[in-house]
């Protein structure tokens, strides 16, 4: 896993890259590493982190972080797209406000953030972890549950802590993604209960 000062390094020489030459994702997948697994979660957290329903966005957002856990989970070093996904260009504008936007995010979350609990984000059990919790919290957020209000926000929440935990190495932000999946999981099981006992009424008042 890349350091912080590593990554940005990293991220602030694909933005004058762009600036120069057609950039690909592939390309900035590569230059990042193993990191392009949070990056990619992290750019893509970002328009769940409302409290409203997003609809078949949320369901094909979710399968994607369900996959990309996979992927961790599995041990591959950076995320296995296809070919022509990791050819794809966007122009310099267009880089510049992506890489950016995860600029502005690491740099505000290191505010609050510092090396911790180190094993929890690095290594293979850190690897694991990840997988862990992008599975269940991209499968949760697939749940095609329109029209509800928090099912797409805390499942991305708890992507998002985890990844700024590997992004930072801060194991704390894992405890606290943890603590997000399971609000989550507490969540869905209240409304399918609700379901279950009161059915299409309870959908209803909770929308």
């Amino acid at each position: 896993m890349q350091d912080y000062g590593a990554l940005v390094t990293a991220l602030e020489d694909c933005v004058a890259r762009a600036r120069r030459e057609p950039l690909t994702l592939g390309d900035v997948f590569d230059a990042i590493g193993k990191s392009s697994y949070s990056f990619i979660c992290v750019v893509l957290t970002l328009p769940f982190l409302q409290p409203i329903s997003l609809g078949p966005l949320a369901t094909v957002g979710g399968l994607t972080f369900a996959a990309l856990g996979w992927q961790r989970l599995r041990g591959y070093p950076s995320p296995l797209l296809p070919a022509r996904v990791r050819a794809t260009q966007m122009n310099a504008k267009t880089w510049d406000v992506l890489l950016g936007v995860c600029l502005k995010i690491m740099r505000f979350c290191k505010r609050f953030t510092r090396p911790r609990f180190e094993a929890w984000v690095t290594g293979d059990f850190g690897r694991q972890v990840f997988g862990w919790i992008s599975i269940p919290a991209g499968l949760l957020m697939a749940i095609p549950f329109f029209g509800l209000p928090f099912n797409n926000l805390l499942p991305a929440l708890a992507i998002l802590f985890v990844c700024i935990g590997e992004l930072e190495q801060d194991g704390v932000m894992v405890f606290i993604a943890i603590g997000w999946l399971i609000l989550t999981v507490i969540y869905f099981v209240f409304i399918f209960a609700a379901l279950w006992f009161l059915g299409e009424q309870a959908l209803t008042y909770f929308r």
